[in-house]
């Protein structure tokens, strides 16, 4: 049976391949998957994470407009909301999934959900496709490009490990010896009701 990341993470490198098609932040999304299949969200939750690297990218700009940078910084926190509920859906499928699991009395808890850990496999999938394409930039020199061949291997590195503990995650909840419980994150600052500088304004 194949491993979940194993389906995974050729999943997330097409979809920040498909972007980098046009590389543009305003690009229209072209999911190829069928909708709200798991593999619809996992293409969804990296094309916003990927979204999102490039605005991160462009807020820096040190001569960027101030409205300009406004506007992004809310976007960002748009995408961020987003980004939040693409990983509880996720994790509902996992929970559906495993959800007549019989646990084992010594069961333990993760310290977080599998849903979060994909998301942490995602954005490590763009830091290794961005850094692989500093290693090919022609206008560095050879120390520039060494260092950046070092921090790739080390990514890679870490995602072969990521990977593994995912997979190793979801066996553990699906063989009873880990507990899947999923808790609905509590974003304050976007609620109107729950962030004191919106509600003391109504």
């Amino acid at each position: 049976m194949m491993q979940f990341t194993t389906f995974t993470y050729p999943i997330f490198k097409q979809s920040i391949e498909d972007y980098h098609q046009k590389n543009d932040v305003d690009a229209k999304m072209q999911n190829p998957y069928v909708e709200k299949s798991i593999e619809y969200y996992l293409y969804l939750k990296n094309w916003i994470d990927t979204v999102q690297w490039h605005l991160e990218d462009i807020i820096r700009d040190p001569e960027i407009d101030p409205k300009k940078a406004l506007d992004i910084k809310r976007r960002i926190d748009r995408s961020n909301q987003e980004r939040t509920d693409i990983v509880e859906l996720i994790d509902s499928y996992f929970y559906e999934k495993y959800q007549s699991t019989i646990y084992d009395k010594a069961a333990t808890f993760n310290t977080e959900s599998p849903a979060w850990a994909v998301d942490r496999l995602s954005i490590l999938a763009l830091k290794i496709y961005h850094m692989q394409q500093e290693t090919l930039r022609k206008d560095i020199n050879d120390e520039h490009r060494s260092t950046c061949r070092e921090k790739l291997a080390v990514l890679l590195e870490q995602q072969q490990d990521l990977s593994m503990a995912i997979d190793q995650l979801l066996a553990d909840i699906k063989s009873g010896k880990k507990y899947m419980k999923v808790y609905k994150q509590m974003k304050m600052y976007n609620d109107p009701n729950l962030n004191p500088v919106l509600y003391r304004k109504k």
